[in-house]
């Protein structure tokens, strides 16, 4: 008996057939008072834009619950097709790809009872997907940057641009090389 090869054990990219979705980088309802902005580039180890890179954000909402919105994508009544998400509910969820020039966006609210946004990184010539974290208001006291040298700790520190608009480059190796977790 042979067993068919899952995505990870074969060449992709195969992430923009069926895991994009309409409304995947809106995790949080459009006009939200406390409404931010999570963006940036991927780059590949030459530095050049990943145009067909896959984001998955995780993260708690404000008060710190981390449930989440359970029912709040929409299905098509007849084909059963994903719509996009109901526009209200809060999801902790993102999925957005990145486009032609490398960026994406996710529009969210800050994460409550942890200073960062986890983050999956799905790319073409990787084998298995990335872990790495946004920090967006790091405190002093965490143990992950603490373990980092100081050169390596501002990969995973989105810069502020103006007030709710963050920037959270990867580069997926090279110089500046974003620092990725192991979760094995």
């Amino acid at each position: 008996m042979s067993l068919i090869p899952t995505p990870s054990q074969t060449v992709g990219p195969f992430y923009g057939y069926a895991l994009p979705f309409a409304g995947g980088a809106e995790v949080a309802p459009a006009g939200h008072p406390d409404l931010i902005t999570v963006h940036g580039y991927v780059y590949d180890g030459a530095g050049q834009p990943v145009p067909d890179a896959l984001l998955e954000t995780w993260q708690p909402a404000p008060d710190g619950s981390r449930s989440g919105a359970p029912g709040s994508l929409r299905h098509d009544p007849v084909t059963g097709k994903v719509i996009g998400r109901d526009g209200v509910a809060f999801t902790g969820f993102g999925r957005v790809s990145s486009d032609a020039d490398g960026h994406y966006a996710v529009r969210t609210l800050p994460p409550g009872g942890v200073p960062y946004i986890s983050v999956l990184v799905f790319a073409r010539g990787l084998l298995h997907h990335l872990y790495t974290r946004a920090y967006l208001q790091p405190p002093a006291d965490d143990a992950l940057l603490a373990s980092l040298p100081d050169d390596r700790r501002g990969t995973l520190l989105a810069v502020e641009e103006r007030p709710g608009t963050y920037r959270f480059d990867i580069r997926l190796q090279g110089a500046g090389e974003t620092v990725f977790l192991d979760f094995g």
